[in-house]
């Protein structure tokens, strides 16, 4: 369980193909404090380290993970938001997140409002996800607050910090994130479907 509060980027020293796999290596502040078997997420896909060598960690990403997010898209040098689970007795300060992908989406607009930034995301629509305005949405790991809601986009607005400690700094359009709806909501819908 995560909260979407990014605690540091980590950067891409490797990616090694195994298999249908994919190994990837993310230097990081915290890689030295991760244990085996630890659960970290990365850009918000929840991931098991499997290895750990001083300031870099090593995690895997099997067929499925890779077909649903973004992870197969990584190149070395690349920034990733890095959270790790959330302890029992510390603050929920985002919403609640699961690590597990929906969907992506393409960044179609990024606008400078003068102190902060205002970005657009388009995703497909057939996979029956949805926002509400002033609702949860998680971008890349990030717990956001949705802006604007349409039948296939929202919008989120960014603060100067936000943007300055997480990878959307290196966001800009045409580029693909990783998507988490919120699970009341998915929960809500499923409901509801049901019902028909």
């Amino acid at each position: 369980m995560f909260t979407g509060i990014i605690e540091t980027l980590g950067t891409i020293t490797k990616i090694e193909k195994d298999k249908s796999n994919l190994d990837i290596y993310v230097e990081s502040s915290i890689s030295n404090d991760l244990k085996i078997d630890q659960s970290v997420a990365h850009n918000g896909v929840c991931l098991t380290v499997v290895e750990v060598d001083k300031t870099i960690h090593k995690v895997t990403a099997i067929q499925e993970t890779l077909s649903k997010s973004t992870l197969g898209l990584l190149k070395i040098g690349d920034l990733v938001n890095l959270e790790r689970c959330t302890a029992a007795n510390g603050r929920f300060d985002g919403h609640i997140v699961q690590g597990h992908v929906d969907q992506t989406a393409v960044c179609v607009e990024k606008e400078n409002q003068n102190g902060s930034w205002l970005f657009t995301f388009e995703y497909d629509p057939l996979h029956q996800n949805i926002t509400v305005e002033k609702g949860s949405i998680t971008v890349n790991g990030i717990s956001l607050t949705v802006v604007n809601s349409l039948n296939n986009r929202f919008s989120v607005a960014i603060i100067p910090y936000t943007l300055e400690h997480t990878n959307l700094q290196q966001l800009e359009i045409g580029k693909t994130v990783n998507l988490e709806f919120d699970i009341i909501g998915k929960y809500v819908s499923k409901i509801l479907s049901m019902q028909k």
